[in-house]
């Protein structure tokens, strides 16, 4: 793992779990129940959305596991080592910095991360962590369920049913495609160790981002991660993003394919869920946005778009040529633009 005395990964999670809330309160008995039907919607979730994408899971689906925030906060600690290794090792090469720095530097990177995590730790309702060098697994933030729902004002066993549509498809998907998992995550540890300065850059690039610092906040923007990139390292970000579009677009239209069959207020669901988002304060965008949240809000729109836009025209089993092989992949032109894929992929006789 990661040098320590670069980055304090443990501070990092206490930090984090000091900072944040516990969310709303329940009586022992209310968080057993709902604990339980989270996990029994989990597994309830799977066939649906299973034959719905055709796509088959033979073998292990990896663990469910119900969390509160404190605990998500632990899980994605640890898969942000595994993956931020390779970056830490590379800024940190020649430790150029002598042992009471790297330990002040250690808890300033910890207490940040930290910061980072408690205040996503209140926005996920649930998320397949891919955790690098780790066993994948399905979590569900059982207070975030709860607190939306409560929210929203409505059916909470319908919502929760709901929540586990989306995050099961992740699973789906990963689990019935071998080489997804480590293609997402080489891709994305390779472009992060490329982008990372080394130490004799850092200090050009910590002036750099003081002057870039407003295009963070532009529209269109991906956070931070824009502030560091060369236009060919844009250009790749661009074709992760494309993946990830992928996955949470064919995430949302299965989600709401199923819907229908299974949740019986799911109209009412999908308009207050989709009023709440677009409802955000100031203060909550400009955060999403400086952490490239927007971006991922945008995903959902992109992706959503080319799934059913390819389905349309090959149906199920032709728009699933997707997952083959890494090849088949969208591009980002062609997520803007899903033809291109379905002739690409499929030949002219789909012009």
């Amino acid at each position: 793992m990661a040098d320590p005395t670069y980055i304090d990964w443990r501070f990092a999670r206490s930090s984090g779990r000091r900072l944040s809330t516990a969310g709303p309160r329940l009586e022992a008995n209310e968080m057993a129940e709902v604990v339980a039907e989270l996990r029994d919607a989990a597994v309830r979730a799977h066939d649906p959305v299973a034959e719905t994408a055709q796509l088959g899971t033979d073998g292990d689906l990896g663990p469910v596991r119900i969390v509160d925030r404190a605990t998500w906060i632990d899980v994605n600690v640890v898969s942000l080592e595994g993956m931020l290794t390779p970056v830490v090792d590379k800024i940190t090469a020649k430790r150029l910095a002598g042992p009471v720095s790297r330990a002040v530097t250690a808890k300033v990177s910890g207490g940040e991360l930290g910061g980072l995590m408690a205040f996503m730790s209140s926005k996920v309702l649930g998320q397949y962590d891919i955790a690098p060098g780790g066993t994948p697994s399905l979590m569900l933030v059982a207070p975030n369920v709860v607190a939306v729902e409560r929210e929203l004002d409505v059916d909470p066993h319908d919502f929760r049913l709901w929540v586990c549509l989306h995050e099961e498809t992740h699973r789906v998907q990963f689990t019935a495609v071998p080489w997804l998992r480590e293609h997402v995550v080489s891709g994305a540890r390779d472009l992060l160790v490329e982008m990372a300065p080394t130490p004799e850059e850092m200090a050009e690039r910590v002036g750099e981002m003081a002057n870039r610092l407003p295009e963070v906040f532009r529209e269109g923007s991906m956070g931070l991660t824009d502030l560091f990139a060369t236009p060919e390292q844009r250009e790749r970000m661009a074709q992760l993003t494309a993946v990830m579009s992928l996955l949470e677009g064919h995430a949302d239209v299965v989600m709401d394919d199923v819907g229908p069959q299974v949740v019986p207020s799911v109209e009412t669901i999908r308009a207050r869920f989709g009023e709440r988002r677009d409802g955000l304060g100031n203060v909550d965008r400009l955060l999403r946005r400086l952490m490239g949240l927007e971006a991922k809000m945008r995903q959902y729109k992109d992706g959503a778009a080319f799934v059913r836009s390819v389905q349309s025209k090959v149906g199920v089993e032709g728009f699933n040529a997707v997952w083959a092989e890494p090849v088949n992949l969208p591009t980002p032109a062609e997520i803007q633009r899903p033809q291109l894929w379905v002739e690409r992929v499929h030949g002219s006789l789909f012009k």
